[in-house]
């Protein structure tokens, strides 16, 4: 068996208040000028309001330039109001899209050139050479668990190719996981997001690379989820089902360091050509995608059958996945949300190239994915 490396460095702070904790954390590390990063959504409401008055003592500057999928020219904007307060740390404040954008705002603060000349994919990538800011997050989502996650999902503002800058130095200094932060989440933000969350913990323990902690992580983080996302969805304000989704999320992004599968090939598809929201395109593609894998996963499948409460079986398995969607509010189909037959050949071409489907649990080639999408159409 060949020598494996594994790694689970984050510091968390888990619970109800944990923002309360942040003012005096960067203080104690000698820090007075934090940039807080966040979305456009959120940079309007109170809650980023009263997060940045409970900074007592510090300079704070809050850049809200983030929205949609995020894209290069966000991180140019965003490093750039960093240099212009003079800021010596970067706060992340928001879901995925806001996370992400931090991540690769601290990398940029402190380095030259293109952020996608940093994207491991790119032939001549960039070294990562000088060391980030302290940075720290804070979810206000529970689906997409970057905030501990050491990669950063960025766009070409012309072509919507989404491309990832990953290494070990974006991981955050620390992670300040506050469920109250996602009381005002709307359902269908709540599902899609959570769907997003149930996925990654999916993929995760269905790819067949060996890596028994994220594994057991994955287990767990269905299980999870699949016991408290409706509850969420129709109890907005039910924090205990709010607290095990925001640990759900967490579980699903340190487990899919493992890797991921054919449903995130389709989602980035989706996200690049008709800009759909990453968790709502694995929500509505995962039961398809699982029908695939059918007969190359039926005991692990079985294993999240049993785990999920949805029977004992592979099918039982993604049964459960079609009717919890219904239940939750996340279409069955693309078509709902204007997927049209037309948009097939461009959406094979993306997920064919992207490099999530190269540990799904059975192959999936250009044929496959067609299939897949008009199936899901």
């Amino acid at each position: 068996m060949p020598i494996t490396k594994f790694a689970f460095p984050t510091t968390i702070h888990f619970g109800p208040g944990a923002r309360n904790l942040v003012a005096e954390h960067l203080k104690q590390q000698g820090l007075k000028r934090p940039l807080i990063v966040t979305d456009r959504g959120l940079g309007t409401l109170p809650i980023l309001h009263d997060f940045a008055e409970s900074l007592e003592g510090l300079d704070v500057k809050v850049y809200a330039g983030v929205f949609g999928n995020p894209v290069k020219k966000q991180v140019d904007d965003g490093a750039a109001a960093y240099k212009e307060h003079r800021a010596d740390s970067v706060i992340g404040f928001g879901g995925g899209a806001a996370l992400d954008v931090a991540k690769a705002v601290a990398l940029m603060a402190v380095h030259e050139g293109n952020v996608l000349q940093y994207a491991w994919d790119h032939p001549q990538v960039l070294p990562i050479r000088n060391a980030l800011p302290y940075w720290i997050a804070l979810p206000t989502t529970s689906g997409t668990g970057s905030e501990v996650g050491r990669s950063s999902v960025i766009s070409d503002d012309a072509t919507h190719v989404k491309k990832v800058v990953f290494n070990p130095v974006l991981l955050a200094k620390a992670v300040f996981a506050d469920p109250e932060l996602t009381l005002e989440l709307p359902a269908p933000v709540t599902a899609a997001t959570g769907m997003d969350a149930l996925t990654h913990n999916v993929e995760s323990y269905l790819s067949p690379a060996y890596h028994p902690l994220c594994d057991g992580i994955a287990l767990e983080g269905a299980r999870i989820a699949a016991h408290a996302l409706e509850t969420a969805v129709k109890e907005p304000k039910n924090i205990a089902t709010r607290s095990d989704m925001m640990m759900s999320s967490m579980m699903g992004a340190i487990a899919f360091q493992k890797d991921l599968g054919a449903v995130h090939s389709c989602a980035h598809a989706l996200g690049t050509v008709v800009d759909m929201h990453h968790g709502l395109a694995n929500g509505i593609m995962i039961d398809h995608v699982m029908r695939f894998n059918l007969d190359a996963a039926e005991a692990k499948m079985a294993e999240l059958a049993r785990v999920c409460g949805a029977g004992s079986s592979a099918n039982d398995f993604v049964g459960w996945l079609t009717k919890l969607k219904s239940r939750v509010g996340i279409p069955a189909k693309l078509g709902e949300k204007g997927v049209k037959a037309e948009h097939v050949p461009q959406l094979v071409r993306i997920a064919t190239d992207d490099i999530c489907h190269q540990t799904n649990p059975k192959p999936c080639t250009a044929a496959d994915f067609e299939r897949i999408f008009r199936q899901a159409i």
